[in-house]
């Protein structure tokens, strides 16, 4: 992360992709960690099953974050925490599409408007997604309708990120930037 002046940074998208259990939470973290920026999390996840899982990131997170958990409304969310002098951390994409299909959304109209509206941000967005396109193609309907939306919406989001990482057995892989 490049900063303009201490303690701000201009708007910059990094994108970290991989499967699960890969590291890439933790990747994306010490980035967060490393601009030295105020930092805020938004968690996408909503509780259910997954208590433990989200009780055991915000152990490893630690101290000095502040923490949104916006389920379907992403886009808003954005525009209101990003700002220069915070970085803000956004945990997980596939968890987000998920929720828009659940909620029976346009998955395909917010994923394009959350890629719109990145340009208008102020300050720097570390996006975390698991990438489900290099398994086996899905036997139902569904779960071949949610590789598609986060597939595509993958290639949107990398298209304008700024730096792009790919995370497999703890090791990042620079793919772009």
């Amino acid at each position: 992360m490049t900063s303009s002046t201490p303690g701000t940074s201009a708007r910059r998208i990094s994108f970290v992709l991989g499967g699960a259990r890969s590291g890439k939470s933790r990747f994306s973290e010490n980035l967060a960690l490393e601009s030295g920026l105020l930092r805020h999390y938004v968690a996408t996840s909503q509780i259910f099953e997954m208590r433990t899982r989200i009780e055991q990131h915000r152990e490893q997170r630690g101290d000095g974050w502040v923490t949104h958990e916006e389920p379907l409304r992403l886009s808003e969310v954005l525009r209101e925490v990003a700002r220069p002098d915070r970085i803000v951390l956004v945990d997980c994409l596939t968890l987000w599409v998920t929720n828009l299909m659940m909620a029976e959304a346009d998955v395909e109209e917010e994923g394009r408007a959350l890629v719109h509206s990145l340009a208008q941000l102020s300050g720097p967005v570390i996006f975390v997604s698991n990438e489900v396109g290099l398994g086996i193609v899905p036997d139902n309907r569904m779960a071949r309708a949610f590789r598609d939306h986060a597939g595509r919406l993958h290639q949107h989001l990398a298209a304008v990120a700024d730096e792009v990482f790919f995370i497999a057995a703890g090791l990042p892989l620079r793919m772009k930037g």
